[in-house]
């Protein structure tokens, strides 16, 4: 049975994307999606062009850049389908990606999934923002099936089974709208980076389960709200990775924080030494962000633990240190880690 999908796809001033992007979308082969696009405030007639392109699109305008998190939150009200897709404006969609996504949720335990995706400049390799599929290690650092910190890896199918994960990238990925309204949808205090991650973890704690579709395919341009090296994504990937520890770690909390912003710190002096002190004054600001939110965010700690009893299912988590393996190890491949489902 086929499910109806609402393809949301969040735009601020990137006319250009969106007439290179939006078409592939438009031209998806599958019998029951529509397709949103919110625009955050743009001036540069992207709305105008899109209503006059593809007028089979709905056009939700707002009155300010609301940013990924709210600006996604926002427009869901407007969705008419059960199963949500959240789509970056720079993503080229195969034409039968809706279809493959559609067999994976005729599970009922699964309550999202993302698609394969490769890089759309490089397409024999997958992409930096979730290639086939997210996990994290006991600390919580983020890492990905065919991508480890900027190690990315060609895809030669080696990832091609479908498998259960940890999180779904934000650039791309379809999650049941009933599960995402009663998760409190994405955390705009995140704004960009780490909210898709969030919001997994969260729904791993209702009882979902997350997989990998990778017969599902889609093309990342990538960097197209924040550059790679910006100081500003580097402030938000590590304000918000504290803020989602503390949101959501079973246990041995603040032992496992500290020890985040002692690696923090150790990581700053790097982009010092290598040349980028802008990096490190950002991981500076990210902390003291994090600890003027410590007593908000430890309320909503405890209102979690209220609503969400269980616990994170062990196997979606590497429980080995990424880092150590990585740095000191030199294993830079997935398939190299122990304890992984490959």
């Amino acid at each position: 049975m086929n499910k109806s999908f609402s393809v949301i796809i969040v735009t601020w001033n990137s006319l250009h994307l969106l007439q290179r992007f939006l078409p592939s979308v438009v031209e998806t082969r599958y019998p029951d999606f529509e397709i949103i696009i919110a625009d955050n405030a743009s001036d540069d007639g992207s709305a105008e062009w899109v209503r006059k392109a593809y007028p089979s699109c709905k056009v939700v305008t707002y009155d300010s850049n609301y940013g990924y998190a709210r600006g996604n939150n926002l427009a869901v009200k407007y969705a008419e389908n059960e199963i949500l897709v959240f789509l970056n404006n720079d993503v080229k969609t195969d034409p039968k990606w809706l279809t493959e996504l559609n067999k994976a949720f005729k599970d009922p335990n699964t309550g999202i999934v993302q698609p394969k995706i490769l890089s759309y400049e490089q397409p024999e390799y997958f992409e930096y923002a979730g290639a086939c599929g997210g996990f994290i290690d006991r600390l919580g650092y983020p890492f990905c099936r065919g991508r480890i910190f900027n190690y990315i890896e060609k895809d030669a199918g080696q990832y091609d089974n479908s498998s259960q994960m940890f999180w779904a990238s934000g650039a791309a990925f379809a999650i049941r709208k009933d599960l995402f309204i009663g998760a409190g949808g994405f955390d705009e205090e995140f704004e960009f980076h780490m909210e898709e991650i969030d919001l997994c973890w969260r729904c791993l704690k209702k009882g979902t389960q997350i997989h990998v579709q990778p017969s599902s395919v889609v093309y990342h341009l990538g960097g197209g709200s924040l550059p790679a090296e910006s100081p500003k994504k580097t402030f938000y990937n590590y304000r918000n990775s504290l803020l989602m520890l503390l949101k959501n770690l079973d246990r041995f909390v603040f032992a496992k924080i500290l020890t985040r912003l002692i690696l923090d710190g150790i990581s700053g002096l790097r982009e010092l030494y290598i040349g980028k002190p802008g990096n490190m004054t950002a991981i500076i600001a990210a902390h003291f962000s994090f600890y003027s939110k410590l007593i908000p965010y430890l309320r909503i700690r405890k209102k979690l633990t209220r609503t969400s009893p269980l616990k994170t299912p062990t196997c979606t988590i590497y429980q080995g240190l990424i880092v150590y393996d990585f740095f000191i190890r030199k294993r830079k491949k997935f398939s190299e880690l122990t304890g992984m489902d490959k």
